[in-house]
C-alpha cells in the first residue's frame, strides 16, 4: 500500500527527477508567447464577468498584506506545514510597529468584507488575490506566486446544504465553459484533437465514495484513477476523517465546513459542504485541481473542527469571535485558480507559461528541453 500519511503533506512532486517525467517531451505551444498574452485576457476578462453575472458578485480590491495580530491570514492546512512570509514595519521609528504578513490567501478577510460593506444574503464580493506560498515545492503547476480569483457571497442558514453548494458549483462551471468558448472564437488553433476541451458537464462524487473505489490508494492516486473515467469531477467532503482514517486532504479548520453531517445520492451518511474541481490535464496526463470552495463554518462547526484540530486557542482572534457571536454572515465561498485555469483552457503545460514569478535554474533547464516557453 502507498503511504497514505505522506500523501497528505504538502502540495507540489517533490523532487526533479519526478517532475522530469511529468513534462512531456512531444510539446508545442498552441499559441505563441504575445497569442497567449492575449488570450489569457480574454479567459479572465470572461471569468469575471460571467462570475459577477452568475453570483451576483460586485468586484472589489483585496489586500496583499494584513496585520499578524488580527488573525485573519489563510494557514491554508491544519498541520502547520505552510506559514505565510512575516515582517516588521517600525512605523514612526518603532513607535508605533506593526508585524505584517504576506497573505496566502483572503478567505478570511472576504467574510469579513461581507459585514463591512453590508451584503445581504445573495450578494457577494468577487476578487483579482494575489498571494505567495514560500513553502510550495516549485513544479509544473505551483508555484510561489499565486493568482486567484477569490470570491464570496453571503446565504442563509436554510441553504447550507449540498444541493445548494452543488447548484453554485455547476454556475462557476458553465462560466468556465463560456470562457473556454470565447477564447476559441478568438483563437481557433485551440481546438486540438490531440488535446481535448474541457467536458460539457461535471461529475459530483464524494471524497468517501473514491475511497471505497480504490481503498488502497493515496488521494492523489485516488484522484488519477477516478479523472480517468469522468474527466472533470467534483469531489465533496474534504477535510474530514474518511474509513481508512485519513481525511481526503488537510484542510484549515475555521474557513469550510468538512464537519457537517450530509447524506450521499443513494441515501448514505456523509461529511463535509466543500469540495473541489479537478480535471484531467491531457498535456500534462495529470490530475489538475482548479478550484477549492465551500460552505463556510458557522459557529457549531467551527467550535467541532476547532476541537478537532487541537486549534480551541484560534477563538481568541476577531474573525473567529466573529462568527460565535454571528456579527459574521453565513457565506459560501472559494479560490479559483488562475494560472490553472489558464493552463486547463489554453492548453498548457506549464503554470510559467501564463504566468510571470520565480523558478529555480533546474525547472527552467528541464524546460527549454521540452520546448516550453516560461516567461521572465
Amino acid at each position: 500500500m502507498l503511504d497514505k500519511q505522506a500523501d497528505l503533506a504538502g502540495p507540489g512532486i517533490g523532487n526533479y527527477d519526478e517532475l522530469a517525467k511529468v513534462l512531456p517531451s512531444d510539446y508545442g505551444s498552441l499559441l505563441t508567447p504575445r497569442e497567449t498574452q492575449e488570450a489569457l485576457f480574454v479567459v479572465k476578462d470572461a471569468i469575471e464577468e460571467g462570475l459577477s453575472r452568475e453570483l451576483n458578485l460586485m468586484r472589489v480590491t483585496v489586500p496583499l498584506i494584513v496585520d499578524a495580530e488580527s488573525g485573519v491570514n489563510d494557514m491554508l492546512d491544519r498541520d502547520g506545514s505552510r506559514t505565510p512570509i512575516q515582517f516588521h514595519i517600525s512605523n514612526d521609528h518603532d513607535k508605533h510597529p506593526i508585524d505584517a504578513q504576506v497573505v496566502q490567501a483572503a478567505t478570511k478577510w472576504k467574510r469579513m468584507a461581507l459585514e463591512q460593506l453590508g451584503l445581504k444574503a445573495g450578494e457577494g464580493i468577487l476578487t483579482d488575490m494575489r498571494a505567495v506560498r514560500k513553502d510550495y515545492f516549485l513544479d509544473h503547476d505551483h508555484s510561489a506566486y499565486v493568482d486567484q480569483w477569490d470570491w464570496e457571497r453571503v446565504m442563509t442558514a436554510s441553504s447550507r446544504n449540498l444541493e445548494f453548494l452543488t447548484d453554485v458549483v455547476k454556475k462557476i462551471w458553465g462560466v468556465l465553459k463560456e470562457a473556454e468558448t470565447a477564447v476559441h472564437e478568438r483563437f481557433p488553433k485551440l481546438h486540438s484533437e490531440k488535446w481535448p476541451d474541457l467536458p460539457d458537464e461535471l461529475t459530483f462524487m464524494h471524497a468517501e465514495e473514491i475511497l471505497e473505489r480504490f481503498p488502497d490508494l493515496p488521494r492523489k492516486a485516488r484522484e488519477t484513477m477516478i479523472l480517468q473515467e469522468h474527466p472533470a469531477i467534483f469531489i465533496y467532503g474534504i477535510g474530514w476523517p474518511l474509513a481508512d482514517g485519513y481525511p481526503h486532504e488537510m484542510r484549515a479548520a475555521d474557513y469550510d465546513d468538512w464537519v457537517t453531517e450530509t447524506t450521499s445520492a443513494d441515501g448514505r451518511p456523509m461529511h463535509g459542504l466543500n469540495g473541489d474541481i479537478l480535471v484531467w490535464n491531457p498535456v500534462t496526463g495529470r490530475r489538475h485541481e482548479l478550484t477549492s470552495m465551500g460552505i463556510r463554518v458557522d459557529a457549531e462547526s467551527l467550535r467541532k473542527q476547532l476541537e478537532l484540530s487541537g486549534q480551541m486557542d484560534s477563538l481568541r482572534y476577531p474573525y473567529h469571535q466573529g462568527i460565535v457571536n454571528g456579527t459574521l454572515p453565513l457565506s459560501i465561498g472559494g479560490g479559483i485558480g488562475q494560472s490553472r485555469t489558464y493552463m486547463a483552457i489554453l492548453k498548457k503545460a506549464h503554470l510559467g507559461e501564463v504566468s510571470v514569478t520565480v523558478w529555480p535554474k533546474i525547472l527552467k533547464e528541464l524546460c527549454a528541453e521540452r520546448n516550453i516557453h516560461v516567461l521572465e
